[in-house]
């Protein structure tokens, strides 16, 4: 299993021989408006340039979208895949919209999905707490497993809270994916996991690699990499907890 982090939340997990794109965000640096109410208002997202070419990042097998929102799958990534691509989504509203936008291999992704020979896992998610779940709306994680690899769980847009542990007490991944920029608006607090939530990963998955990514590349994130690394070190954490630069690969 190889796992490399694009840039955002966007991965390209390769799998049982098989190549994976996550939540697509693929627009050049600076081409849309900042996210309002938030912090950066001068910022243009994405912040930062694609760590390879899009022409690199598109030669994959299957597509997996956890939910719509522009940072996960955008204009650009709506153009450049190619319309014949398998496409897993979490919910038939979500399925019609990538429909629409003229992808013809479409499918809602459930607890039992398939793609060839790996087993994809839909796993629930909650993209922030209390009210800001009205605004934020559905997301979804997944789980891949094969015979011949290690079980990695893709949280997606979610903070900590029981669902995730039961994840983990059920399919017991020992390669978990957070996003942890620990995203805010100037209200409601976290949409997206911060120090707190990803120390409560390695609490209930101590015998798991943690990697840490949507850092850093949309004008509302509040936790940076040097923070988070530092909060590691000071917990003991920094062998367990993998905070890629944008472009890294890890290879299990």
């Amino acid at each position: 299993m190889k796992v490399t982090l694009i840039r955002n939340a966007t991965l390209v997990v390769e799998y049982a021989g098989k190549k994976f794109l996550v939540d697509p965000f693929l627009a050049d640096k600076g081409t849309y408006p900042p996210l309002p109410n938030s912090l950066r208002q001068d910022q243009f997202n994405p912040l930062v340039s694609l760590s390879t070419s899009l022409d690199n990042i598109i030669n994959v097998d299957a597509v997996i979208v956890t939910h719509l929102h522009l940072d996960h799958f955008d204009d650009k990534a709506k153009e450049a895949l190619p319309k014949d691509i398998p496409m897993f989504v979490q919910n038939e509203k979500d399925a019609k919209e990538v429909r629409n936008a003229g992808f013809e291999r479409v499918e809602v992704l459930n607890e039992d999905s398939r793609f060839e020979n790996i087993q994809l896992i839909k796993t629930k998610g909650e993209h922030g707490r209390g009210e800001l779940l009205k605004l934020t709306g559905d997301v979804c994680g997944v789980v891949f497993k094969h015979e011949d690899e290690k079980t990695i769980y893709v949280a997606g847009d979610t903070v900590w809270y029981e669902a995730i542990q039961e994840v983990i007490e059920t399919h017991k991944p020992e390669i978990i994916v957070v996003n942890g920029g620990d995203n805010q608006f100037l209200q409601g607090g976290s949409l997206v996991m911060g120090k707190d939530d990803i120390y409560q990963v390695t609490q209930a998955a101590s015998n798991s690699t943690i990697i840490t990514v949507h850092m850093e590349a949309v004008n509302h994130w509040t936790l940076s990499r040097e923070e988070l690394k530092r909060f590691l070190a000071e917990k003991g954490l920094s062998t367990s907890v993998l905070v890629p630069n944008d472009g890294e690969s890890y290879t299990f």
